[in-house]
């Protein structure tokens, strides 16, 4: 079943993203903003556990997560501890959430309309990847560029 597949991707993913805000060599550089950035680090990371925490612990697993999405670009300054906190929680919960699905839940549609079409839940997953590792390389190339190339 792809959930087999899928749980050590978003696992060995979460990680990824905990050593890339553990990695920043001061807190104050996750909210630091340079011109032609949109997105400091530290709110990418928000994004990504709200994101994920809500897509798949609350629509799928009935988690009662409640998602503020403006926040996660609005807050700064949020402890380093707190992300991480905030993606061990997630790493939980996405594994907890995958492992209760089914084949056939997998087959369904996707409880709540997304990218702009119907879609089944196992796509869906694989775009919710995909999208991790698209904010964690931004956030691994931000730190780079705020930190001097560290």
């Amino acid at each position: 079943m792809i959930t087999l597949h899928l749980i050590p991707l978003f696992q060995k993913d979460l990680d990824k993203l905990k050593e890339e805000i553990t990695l920043y060599p001061k807190d104050e550089l996750l909210w630091q903003v340079k011109e032609g950035i949109t997105n400091s680090g530290g709110n990418l990371c928000l994004h990504l556990t709200g994101n994920l925490q809500h897509y798949i612990g609350a629509v799928l697993g009935d988690s009662g997560y409640v998602r503020n999405r403006d926040a996660e670009f609005r807050l700064k300054n949020v402890p380093r501890g707190k992300l991480l906190e905030d993606i061990e929680i997630t790493r939980a919960v996405v594994t907890d959430t995958l492992e209760q699905l089914s084949k056939n839940d997998l087959q369904k549609d996707y409880p709540l309309p997304v990218i702009d079409e119907k879609t089944n839940t196992a796509y869906f997953l694989l775009h919710l990847l995909g999208h991790l590792n698209y904010h964690t390389g931004q956030i691994n190339y931000h730190r780079r560029i705020v930190s001097g190339g560290l």
